[in-house]
């Protein structure tokens, strides 16, 4: 029999579970400040959905075996996105959503086998509204966010932002067959691919100043709008960047603008964002999200409503980055441990234990008949309880 978790889970100890539904339930009281629903997608769906329109590699899929091709969810974005466009299609727009619960995903370990990990994951998705206020509102209330869970100065965090359309404006201007791979050079940061693709000296010159171009939003925005031009998008995200840069300043929140960022998965065809920390060990990454139209119009036919914006926090790593700082978002209720002389008064220990319950205090049962206060008080110091009620009459 194994004793052992198996690859790509761990067993949560009670403390763990504790933290791990404080961060949720701030995070939810956030959400629904903000007017936000919340709902439950299923734990598996087809697997088409599931791909979100090859936005997510079908390798990074846990499928089930069954008759219909099933699989895991590896993210919410995707089975909430179905659900608004189906059995919410009657609803008014925007619809302002959230939900949380466990998302799984595959990949393949050293030794070729297949490693499966589970994330508990909460975060928020507004469909049905195409306007750039829908990307204000995202990004101020991830910002809202991190303030709420207590993510401030001392875990440097840092909002790094990007948009698809950039990324899209500076590969346009290369040949067809050469912008796909220009693509993966730039958003995996490889200068080396970059310098063995056939390009023109001017454009690998400006393809290599466009890989080192991160930092300051208004001095990047200026350095694409000499290379680029006045076009559109960089005057909206200039808009949208005002809105929500003050917001990170009170927070205290780095925010840097990167043309080339792409997250994980390639859901988004707008704007991008990540949310890091810095770690005992490095950089943490706690939240992504964006825009995905394109994902809505999968399972919309009205595009007027194939608009939709979300992100999504990593519970799991919220929570690692408190325990490695000391701090906790987890109520630390004192424990009375309720103790009885003799086996007699166990009916009347149960009774004082649902008095202190309804005054409001955790109360548990020592089992067993306890001989002195004194005996009883040393068993609730040995436990960690705040004090022993000890049974005796």
């Amino acid at each position: 029999m194994a004793l052992q978790p198996a690859a790509g889970v761990r067993d949560l100890n009670p403390r763990q579970v504790e933290e791990n539904r404080a961060i949720c339930i701030t995070l939810a009281n956030l959400y629904r400040c903000w007017g936000y629903q919340e709902v439950a997608p299923p734990m598996f769906e087809r697997l088409d959905t599931l791909a979100a329109g090859g936005g997510i590699a079908t390798d990074e899929l846990v499928r089930l075996v069954a008759d219909d091709p099933l699989g895991l969810r590896p993210e919410l974005t995707a089975s909430i996105a179905r659900a608004a466009c189906t059995r919410l299609a009657a609803q008014p727009r925007p619809l302002r959503l959230w939900a949380e619960g466990v998302t799984f995903r595959s990949s393949t370990a050293d030794g070729g086998h297949q490693r499966i990990q589970e994330q508990l994951q909460s975060g928020v998705e507004l469909l049905g509204e195409p306007a750039a206020t829908a990307d204000v509102e995202l990004m101020r209330m991830l910002l809202a966010s991190a303030s709420g869970l207590g993510l401030g100065s001392a875990l440097r965090p840092q909002l790094l932002v990007g948009h698809h359309g950039l990324l899209t404006a500076l590969l346009d201007q290369l040949p067809g067959g050469q912008q796909s791979q220009a693509r993966r050079a730039l958003t995996e940061f490889d200068p080396l691919a970059l310098q063995e693709l056939p390009l023109c000296d001017d454009d690998r010159s400006r393809l290599v100043a466009a890989m080192r171009l991160r930092g300051d939003p208004g001095q990047v925005l200026s350095a694409l709008e000499a290379c680029l031009g006045p076009i559109p998008l960089i005057a909206q995200l200039s808009s949208i960047l005002e809105a929500v840069l003050p917001a990170a300043r009170r927070a205290g929140v780095t925010v840097r603008l990167d043309p080339t960022f792409q997250p994980h998965f390639a859901l988004y065809d707008g704007l991008v964002l990540k949310l890091v920390c810095q770690g005992p060990h490095g950089p943490v990454a706690v939240a992504s999200g964006g825009r995905y139209d394109a994902l809505v119009g999968r399972f919309s036919d009205d595009r007027q409503q194939a608009a939709g914006v979300g992100f999504g926090f990593d519970v799991g790593a919220v929570r690692e980055l408190f325990s490695c700082s000391g701090s906790s978002l987890r109520q630390n209720r004192p424990t009375i441990l309720v103790t009885y002389a003799r086996e007699g008064l166990l009916a009347s220990a149960f009774d004082a234990i649902e008095r202190l319950h309804l005054n409001g205090n955790t109360a548990e049962l020592h089992s067993g008949a306890v001989a002195s206060e004194q005996a009883a008080q040393r068993l609730a110091t040995e436990r960690g309880c705040q004090r022993a009620e000890w049974i005796s009459s």
